[in-house]
């Protein structure tokens, strides 16, 4: 099985950004749970990071080229505005898990609204970085399993 993991904007400021509601983990620390995980399943794992929109949609397009199985995507800011990339992900026809590290749901109004919950296979918000290996783990068990 091979699975895409997708951080949008700002993310690459996590440890340093926000920490109240962020945590002081980094992207790179999350990366190396992720990786860590993916070995002890037997999934590859590509991982990638963007504050461009284009960039993140030239990427979800990737995964028809690049033979992914599932995705695991943590939209950042775009997961309220960015109807491109909710298309993007419609147009590969590859499962994905929606990431949040906070709870969105008590978050200001504006970010309570996801244009990808009701796309995703399942969503998981509040975690912290748990969240991406919990992820992993759900496209494993629903998908990897039966191709592995």
């Amino acid at each position: 099985m091979k699975v895409l993991v997708i951080n949008g904007p700002n993310l690459n400021m996590l440890g340093k950004r926000e920490v109240g509601i962020y945590g002081n983990t980094t992207l790179g620390e999350i990366e190396t749970l992720v990786r860590k995980r993916a070995l002890e399943l037997g999934v590859e794992v590509e991982l990638f990071q963007s504050n461009h929109e284009g960039q993140i949609i030239d990427e979800i397009h990737s995964a028809l080229k690049e033979d992914i199985d599932g995705i695991v995507i943590n939209p950042g800011g775009y997961t309220h505005t960015s109807v491109a990339i909710r298309d993007a992900l419609l147009s590969v026809d590859r499962p994905f898990i929606e990431i949040h590290i906070s709870n969105i749901a008590n978050r200001e109004t504006f970010r309570q609204e996801s244009l990808f919950s009701d796309i995703a296979i399942g969503t998981i918000s509040g975690l912290g970085p748990l969240g991406y290996v919990f992820g992993l783990e759900a496209l494993w068990e629903l998908y990897g399993k039966k191709t592995g």
